[in-house]
Parts: C-alpha cells; structure tokens; sequence
C-alpha cells in the first residue's frame, strides 16, 4: 500500500511518478464529460483511484463523489486504496453498485411512485413464488395449454426489461413452443408488476426502473439528487445496460460532470443485457467531452498484444487504440495444431507438467473455452494424470438436470431395478408424480425388473400410457448387446429431446449439452464404462479444490465469459475451430460475430507470457462422424496471421518429451510458387 501523504508533501509530484502520461492525463483532466477507453490490463482500477485522491485533495467534498462498480467488494477496495494513497476522507466517497444506490434513493423519494419508503426487497426465490401465486390466480396452470414455469417466468422477464427488447422477440427465440401463448405471458407480466406495488414490494430490476423513473419523471427529485452528486465515476462502463447506462446520464445531467471507464474490446456479456452501444455512444449522449486512451499493457508481451491488436483492428466499431507493452519477452503466441479433442487434451496436461517443472505454478496456468463443455475432455484427462484444477464457468455438467435424465435412463438399460433411476424418469412424464411413480416401480419389482410390465393394459389405458409405452420400447432398443454405445446414446437423445420439451421451458438451451455427451461417450467402447467413468470421476470443478490439495495450487479451467478480469502466465485457448469459437450459433449475425472476435481478445489478453491457440484438425460433428475442422474465422481473417503466431503441429511420440512431439509446419512457400509459375505459364 502506498504511504499517506506527509505535511507538506506535494501530491502532484507522486501522482506523476506514479502513473504514466495518459493515466495521468486522466486522473487530472477538468471538470465535464469524460471516457477513459482502457484497453486490456492499462490500469484502469489504478486510474479511478488516483482519480478520486485527485479530486478530494483538489478541495471536492468526499460525500459528494458517486462511484458506480458492479460489485460492492470492487468499491470497497478501491475506496480502501485511495485512502491509503491519500487520506482517511476517501472512505467518505458514496460507493457501491448501481443497486445498492437504487435503494438508497428510493428509500427517501420511493413515495413519488406511489410506493412506501419502507418497501420490501424480493430475492429471485421470492419472486418466483409470488408469480406462480398470480400464475394460479390467473388460471394459466389450468388453462388447457402447456404454460411456462414460474421460474422461467422471472427470467424472462428479467431480460426483457435488462435488454430493453420486445418480449415477443425473447419468446420467439428462448420459448419458441409457447408462442401461441404469448399474449397470456405478456398479461401476466402486468398483474406481476401490479402485484409488487401493491404489496410495495421489489425485485432487483424493479430497482433499477424505479430509480430511473424518479430521475427521469419527477424533476425536483433530479435535481436535487444529480445536484448533489457532483461528480459520478463509472467502472466498467461496457458492462452496463441500457437502463444503468440511462441512469448514470441522469445522474449527471446537472453538472455534467461524470468520467466512465471501460473498454469497448471487452464488451462480452449481451447476454446478461449488457450494451455494446454504451460505450461506444457515449460522445453522442455528451457531446464536446473528453476521450483518453491508455494503451500501455502492464500484463502482457508485445507478441500477444500484437495478436490482440490484430484483431481488434477487424472489429467494425472500435476506438483507435494500439495496445504496447514494455514487459520483455519475444515469445509468439503459438498456434497449436492436434489431432483432435483427444490430442488436444494430452498436449495441454504434458506441457502443464512442463511448464511446472520450469517453475510456474499450476496457479498461474489456465484452460480457457468458448462454451463449458468444450473442456469436458481435458477435465477427464486431468483427473486420470492427478492434476487439480478447479473450473469456473458454465454449471456442474453432470449435475444438470437434463443430463442426469439422460443419464437415469441409460442406467435402465443396465440395471432395472435402479430404483432412484425409475424415479428419476417416470417424473418426466405429466401425470406422474411421487406416489404414482412409486407404485409404478413396485409393479416393475414385482417382476424382477422387467420394463415390459409398462406395456400392460391397466397403466396404458392411463393418460401417460403413451409415454411409458414409447419408454419401454426405448429400453428395449438400448439393451441390445449389438448396439455401439453411441447408437444407444443417439436413441435415448432422438426420444428424450421430445420428453425435454415438455418438461423444461428453456429446452431449446439445454439441448446444446447434447453435444459434449457425444464427445464424452466416444472414447467408450461399452455403456458400463461409460456411465462408471461419469459417476465416480465426473467432469466437475469439485475435483482440485484448494482444500483437497496440500500445496494449495490448482489448475484454472475456466470459460472465457469467467475469466475476464483475470490473468496467467500461461493460457491455453480450446478448440480455435469455426463452429467452437465462435460457435456456429454466433455466426449467423454480424453482431454476434463482433462480440465472439471481442470475446477472442479478451481471452488472449489474458496471457501474460505464453499463450497457446490449440486447433483439433477433427471434430466431433453431430452424425457422429468426425470432420475436418476448419480455422475459426476470427484468426482466419487476420492478414498476418502466419506473421502474429508461431504455428506447430504437435504428433505424440512414445516415450518422447513434448519438444520432440512438436514440430513445425513444413515450409513450401518456395516449391509451390515454382508450381504456380510453371503451370501458369
């Protein structure tokens, strides 16, 4: 921590010392709108805290200082910081996030909306009780047409109001199969937001729209508030969306006075409803303000800042920044060229071991993918060698439902007398719940475990007759001995993804995990292994954890959404295929394919040292059958590429140390010209 100012002690002198030329310009610029555009690892959190010393020496009331982060600990650290820089007074500066200060206001100005100051806050659990109350109350759950859950509700909503889009749209693209009761999903989100006022009741977006509603619609109230706050920092800024981003402008429509921080390359989390268009608007919404680069990396080595210029120069919208570093090292990026999933895997644990017994920790190592299932390979591979590692990102993949439901029924095929099983699966089906799934499995018991007995009479008369019908034809097929694992695999995914639909609101996302269970299953030749090798060493973040390890050091797997905010010595990058990342999804759009070329950045910006870029020249497609895979078009386009990246092809050798296994591509630049020459002649 840096010393407190002594008497007499000139804070212009260290504040120039201790930042470099743009922070400083930062840190010192008057008074007026103000972007700070801070590229990867250029010292943004040290810019907003030598910016609030800076103001409070220069004689502006702490209280009066707004600063906006999106987590509390982020404030607090930061306050904590500028404190030790300056003085005690700093602590005094209003921090917090955007929701923490929405119920500070409302509580004095919440009457103006006709709700009482002492309203209650709903959490998620809450709220979702109190819309399948109104779910009820309304008749849908009786209605005579399948209608969403009330959890699914609370999401939906959510997002509408976080991306401000029409509902109609989220429906059409997140719920496709409740369209034709879309009308009924649309009242229902008006008796919800009726409901909280007249309970005087709020969930968390509610905040936000309440604080924006009494900035926007009572003057006085604007006034008074944005009066008071005469200067509002914003950390973050490209995170935000569009209604905090409304807020942050109110707030400082008086004095004008507000400096946002962020970075337009890493804008990633749309999503969650995050703006692109925060940011990049930002001078249109305050015209004539100041705009600062800091381009100097204290992360990263110029070649992998190369990369990341590289690709930030295809970006459509961008602010002119060319990201340097002073940090020595002449290491390329390395572009790694495997096999497949599997070679992919074994490259990354042996240089792991390597780069360990070079000094690096397994803490300051990390495995970065598009998508949380691309590393379900590389988890089993570095459970089998004893490597632990910890994985953020994504949810534990054998524990999500859907997956235990494929699962329960595979089981069947082995075992029918898994009682936990049956259970599992006779509840996918309407009509059936606890009691009559137990009597059901009583019935099968009774026979030993033979599944035939859902084909009798006295339950196909039933209104799930149908549905255990088709599951004991489905048992049945998979328990054919001449069946390959993934054939039984494809047979229980065809009839369960019908089941699916009708049982979770969100199928059409949860389908895509489909994908990595095909993946897995590939490298078993039988079901007993299969389902053994996910129930005792499953691809979960459980294993590694700091406690389970006596050094205290783990493996970082992690997706690239999780990572951001994060740094390594050593980063691995899964599966730079088109169709993996970006995924094939996200090339549909252009807008989706900006924010995947962004999301790129932000995972090579991540590697302070090495970075290794790893393609499979095989993937795993959705026959089954493997297919070459092609180069993910974001390294593709880059016209120098070969020129940014050191590329290598990596053939495992028995017996050989990694180095010996990898080698470099064969140059034949020189004979094919001599080619092209002699037959276009």
């Amino acid at each position: 921590m840096t010393a407190p100012l002594t008497p007499g002690e000139d804070p212009t002198l260290r504040f120039a010392v201790a930042l470099n030329p743009a922070q400083l310009s930062a840190v010192q610029a008057p008074d007026g709108p103000h972007l700070v555009v801070a590229g990867a690892g250029t010292g943004k959190t040290r810019t907003l805290v030598y910016r609030v010393a800076w103001l409070i020496q220069r004689g502006v009331q702490p209280e009066s200082i707004l600063l906006l982060t999106f987590t509390r600990r982020a404030a607090q650290e930061m306050l904590k910081r500028a404190s030790g820089l300056l003085d005690e007074r700093c602590r005094r500066v209003s921090g917090g996030t955007f929701h923490s200060f929405a119920n500070l206001v409302l509580r004095r100005h919440a009457t103006r909306l006709g709700l009482s100051n002492r309203f209650t806050i709903l959490d998620r659990a809450d709220a979702v009780d109190l819309l399948q109350a109104l779910r009820t109350e309304a008749g849908y759950d009786k209605s005579g047409q399948r209608f969403p859950r009330a959890d699914s509700l609370v999401e939906l909503y959510s997002k509408q109001i976080n991306t401000q889009r029409p509902l109609a749209d989220l429906i059409a693209e997140q719920m496709p199969q409740f369209a034709d009761v879309k009308d009924a999903i649309h009242d229902l989100q008006g008796r919800f937001r009726r409901r909280k006022f007249e309970q005087s009741v709020l969930d968390y977006d509610d905040m936000l729209v309440c604080l924006r509603d009494v900035l926007a619609e009572h003057a006085e109230a604007r006034r008074e508030i944005a009066g008071f706050y005469r200067h509002v920092l914003v950390d973050e800024f490209q995170d935000t969306n569009r209604l905090q981003a409304h807020v942050a402008a109110l707030l400082a429509s008086v004095h004008r006075n507000i400096l946002v921080v962020g970075d337009e390359a890493q804008s990633i989390y749309s999503f969650r409803g995050a703006s692109f268009r925060n940011i990049i608007d930002f001078p249109k919404i305050f015209p004539g303000g100041r705009q600062t680069l800091l381009e100097q990396s204290y992360r990263s080595t110029q070649p992998i800042l190369d990369l990341g210029n590289a690709l930030l120069e295809q970006a459509k919208e961008k602010f002119p920044k060319r990201l340097f570093s002073l940090i020595e090292g002449e290491t390329k990026p390395v572009l790694m060229r495997v096999r497949d999933d599997y070679a992919q895997a074994d490259f990354i644990c042996r240089r792991v071991l390597e780069l360990r017994e070079e000094g690096v920790p397994l803490s300051q190592i990390a495995v970065l993918s598009r998508a949380a299932w691309h590393s379900n390979t590389v988890e089993l591979e570095l459970a089998s060698r004893n490597i632990p590692f910890r994985k953020f990102g994504g949810i534990k993949f054998v524990e999500a439902a859907h997956i235990k439901d494929v699962s329960a029924i595979l089981k069947l095929s082995l075992n029918p007398m898994d009682s936990a099983a049956w259970f599992r699966v006779l509840q996918l089906f309407e009509g059936i719940g606890p009691r009559t799934a137990q009597s059901i499995i009583g019935h099968v018991f009774e026979r030993g475990g033979d599944f035939r007995v859902l084909v009798q009479p006295k339950l196909t008369v039933k209104s799930y007759g149908k549905d255990l019908k088709n599951l004991a034809h489905l048992l049945e097929e998979v328990s054919d001995a001449g069946k390959t694992l993934l054939a039984k695999l494809e047979a229980v995914l065809e009839r369960y993804r019908i089941w699916m639909v009708r049982k979770y609101d969100d199928a059409v996302v949860r389908q895509r995990d489909f994908e990595a269970l095909v993946v897995i299953a590939a490298r078993y030749d039988d079901l007993e292994a299969y389902l053994s090798e996910l129930a005792i060493d499953p691809p979960d973040f459980s294993r590694g954890r700091p406690d389970d390890d006596p050094e205290d050091e783990w493996l970082t797997l992690s997706t690239v959404h999780s990572s951001k905010g994060l740094e390594w010595h050593s980063v691995f990058l899964l599966n730079m295929n088109a169709g993996r990342f970006p995924l094939w999804a996200s090339m549909k759009k252009e807008e989706d394919l900006e924010e995947e070329r962004r999301l790129l950045y932000v995972a090579v910006t991540r590697a302070k040292r090495n970075l290794y870029l790893i393609k499979p020249e095989e993937i795993l497609a959705r026959s089954q059958s493997y297919e070459i895979g092609e180069l993910s078009p974001l390294l593709a386009e880059l016209p120098d590429l070969r020129q940014k990246v050191e590329e290598k092809i990596y053939a495992p050798k028995a017996g050989a140390t990694i180095s010996d296994s990898v080698a470099n591509p064969i140059d034949d630049s020189e004979q094919l010209q001599r080619i092209t020459d002699y037959f276009s002649s």
